[in-house]
């Protein structure tokens, strides 16, 4: 079975903070944002809603893509944001 990494953008209920992360299991980490498991910035800032994947096939291209993003002001993550997904819908709930 092949194994496949995501960058991944989550928000909260009112889209004001934007977190950036990486993942092999994108549904379970949203999960654990969700049940709030994950201690810290998500948790601290009630990260629960999917709002950008994006697919690769090695650890080391989702973690260079991660890091890109994370070096983007504001405005531009929300313009990768809204080209594929423009309402902010929560991805995972559908």
């Amino acid at each position: 079975m092949r194994k496949y990494y995501y960058v991944y953008i989550a928000t909260n209920k009112r889209n004001t903070v934007l977190y950036t992360g990486v993942t092999n299991n994108v549904e379970r980490r949203m999960s654990q944002h969700k049940q709030k498991l994950i201690k810290g910035f998500t948790s601290k800032y009630n990260i629960n809603k999917l709002v950008y994947s994006q697919e690769f096939n090695t650890p080391g291209e989702a973690i260079s893509a991660e890091k890109t993003i994370k070096g983007w002001l504001r405005k531009k993550k929300i313009d990768l944001i809204k080209s594929m997904n423009p309402e902010f819908k929560d991805l995972i709930e559908g």
